[in-house]
């Protein structure tokens, strides 16, 4: 035996490593930050393609492969060519059976030659009346029975799709088939509305008639299916040709269908398949430019492509509530785009089942959200890009992740308990169930384990205090202010797990946001910044940390505009009132008598501002600082690690 080896072609590569959607996630945590949510982010991601496989088309650049299709078919599609080629025949027949004539001089030769001239314009019509006529030439009896075959073909063709080339070679058992197969699927339609039918009946009917459906349905559902939409696709074919065109074609079909014996059983199946299908477009008029005609069966097969990619191209476009990937008919992609759109598809649609298999994120009410875990990768990867633009970053503060938390260690060790992030010591623990009798192995205990005395760390208070509001979206600091808020709470979590830690939005008033709210949050489309409120908050989260370090930092576009009144209803005013600025700054008194330093980052260089947060440093001896908005990050995580090293 040989083998060869060379690139996996038939779909993806089996042995590739999972895709990591943690990637897909930083994508979207960029849209989320700046205000999208969580579904528009996923809808956006996979609209745009995955990062990190540019081999793999997105929906946007499937989406524009479809639009091409339907754009080339509509070009490139005239819908009356049965029509023409009926009428070339019908010219050809009757100038055969002229020349024939010609020579003869009896009275019959006139008499059809009369008949002959007498013949209706209208093709349909004169098609009707030459089926009686006895023709004297041979050639034109044969071009008129190509005629006939021509039509019974592609009038069964447009209804039954490869019934065309069944028919290649007609004889009457042929068709004597085809009149028993519409009439046991119009018995079956019938025993199926009055709930008689199974499985094993279709099963039979697939058995003796399977060749005629070269799509081989499963079901009867399937096949129903089928056939409702290519009979929906014949009636849109009359719907779009000219009223003359129209009625010439509807008149050679229903003459055809006489003549073969098949009127009422094509009348029976057309009622049930719309009773059964009323959503499909019936009739519905369809615009086509092209130059190149089409036979019957090929225009119907054209129309039912077009309304495929009509279905295909709104799934794609995924902008209907409760959209999902899986909506997406994967047998019409292919059929339209080919096995490598099929893989692409497959490939989207592993990253949003990833995202949720994997804990990232969930569906609550219908709602996608993200979870506490995305929330925590969001802030891993702002603080990894704050990190990337400090100098202290280059210096060596990399992202170690088996290094411990807590201070040096003493040389003793003590008992292990619930909540201890001290390392355990492996030999005492050991030891300790050796002595208790754990046998050989050695079974341990909860009792058994002892961890390594560290010097006690310094603990901080820190509070960040964000304005939500609408001005900070108008000015384009919304995201990063989010960014800085996630980057701060993953630092604090992953460096400083001592610290205390909260995050407060302020805007007519302040309120504490949780870690798994804040990727999401939106900004308060109010008026007021309530930096009043904020200072209030932020004073008992530092008394209930008395022994802790207070770190205090505000990140803000504008002066104080509101207060909290005494009976907790904030109260605007703009220009900013008296009261306002003297409650504002009685609060930042109350700071500096706690010992704790307010730093604040202003986004924004109006002169009222810049007058009050010059007040506040002057009172309190904090630093202003005035960051761009891409680098407010950087600066508020510098100078909390600039606090933490100085204490």
């Amino acid at each position: 035996m040989s083998y060869v080896y060379g690139e996996y072609r038939d779909g993806p590569d089996p042995l590739a490593p999972p895709y990591d959607v943690r990637s897909a996630l930083d994508e979207m945590g960029d849209a989320i930050l700046s205000g999208s949510t969580p579904l528009d982010a996923l809808r956006d991601l996979l609209r745009r393609g995955l990062p990190g496989a540019p081999d793999r088309r997105g929906l946007d650049e499937l989406l524009r492969a479809v639009r091409r299709r339907r754009r080339d078919l509509r070009e490139n599609t005239r819908l009356d060519g049965t029509l023409e080629r009926v009428r070339a025949l019908l010219d050809k027949a009757i100038g055969q059976e002229r020349a024939e004539l010609f020579p003869d001089p009896s009275d019959d030769a006139r008499f059809r030659e009369a008949a002959l001239d007498a013949l209706p314009s209208d093709t349909a019509r004169a098609v009707q009346e030459l089926a009686g006529y006895d023709w004297r030439s041979a050639a034109a009896r044969r071009t008129f029975e190509e005629l006939r075959d021509l039509l019974r073909r592609e009038v069964l063709d447009s209804q039954f799709r490869g019934m065309r080339d069944a028919l290649a070679n007609p004889d009457p058992a042929a068709m004597e088939r085809v009149r028993q197969m519409m009439s046991d699927l119009n018995d079956m339609l019938d025993r199926d509305a009055r709930g008689e039918h199974t499985q094993e009946d279709f099963n039979r009917f697939m058995q003796k008639y399977g060749d005629m459906f070269p799509e081989n349905p499963r079901n009867l559902d399937e096949l129903v299916d089928q056939l409702a939409r290519r009979a929906a696709a014949a009636q849109r074919l009359l719907a779009s040709l000219t009223p003359e065109q129209r009625e010439e074609l509807a008149a050679l079909i229903n003459h055809t269908l006489e003549q073969a014996g098949l009127a009422e059983q094509m009348r029976r199946l057309g009622d049930a398949l719309y009773t059964r299908r009323p959503d499909l477009a019936w009739g519905a008029p369809e615009r086509v430019s092209g130059e190149q005609p089409m036979g019957m069966g090929d225009a119907v097969t054209a129309l039912q492509e077009l309304a495929d990619l009509g279905d295909l191209e709104a799934a794609l476009r995924q902008d209907y509530p409760g959209a999902r990937l899986d909506d997406i008919d994967e047998a019409a992609v292919r059929r339209a785009l080919g096995r490598s759109a099929v893989d692409d598809l497959e490939a989207l649609r592993q990253v949003e089942r990833e995202l949720e298999a994997q804990g990232y994120l969930r569906r609550n009410r219908g709602k996608l959200e993200l979870t506490p875990k995305a929330v925590r990768r969001l802030g891993e990867t702002a603080l990894r890009r704050v990190f990337s633009s400090l100098e202290s970053g280059r210096r060596g503060d990399h992202d170690q992740r088996d290094a411990g938390t807590a201070g040096e260690p003493t040389g003793s060790t003590r008992p292990w308990r619930f909540g201890d992030e001290q390392p355990i010591d492996v030999v005492r623990t050991v030891v300790n169930g050796v002595r208790r009798g754990g046998g050989t192995p050695v079974t341990l205990s909860v009792d058994d384990f002892e961890v390594v005395e560290t010097e006690r760390r310094s603990a901080a208070a820190v509070c960040l205090l964000v304005d939500l509001s609408y001005s900070m979206a108008l000015r384009g600091t919304w995201a990063a202010a989010k960014q800085t808020a996630l980057a701060l709470q993953a630092l604090v979590a992953s460096k400083f797990p001592q610290d205390a830690v909260q995050i407060i939005g302020f805007s007519n008033y302040a309120r504490v946001l949780r870690p798994d709210e804040l990727a999401g949050l939106e900004w308060d489309m109010v008026q007021g910044t309530n930096l009043h409120h904020a200072l209030l908050i932020a004073g008992r989260h530092l008394d209930r940390h008395p022994d802790f370090e207070p770190v205090v930092l505000v990140v803000t576009d504008g002066e104080p505009t509101a207060h909290l009144m005494r009976n907790g209803v904030p109260r605007f005013e703009w220009p900013p009132s008296r009261e306002t600025l003297t409650l504002t700054l009685a609060e930042v008194d109350k700071m500096t008598r706690r010992r704790a330093t307010i730093n604040v980052f202003m986004l924004a260089a109006d002169d009222r501002l810049r007058e009050f947060v010059d007040e506040v440093a002057r009172r309190n001896g904090g630093r202003v600082f005035s960051p761009d908005a891409e680098r407010l990050g950087e600066y508020v995580v510098s100078d909390f690690l600039r606090a933490r090293r100085t204490r």
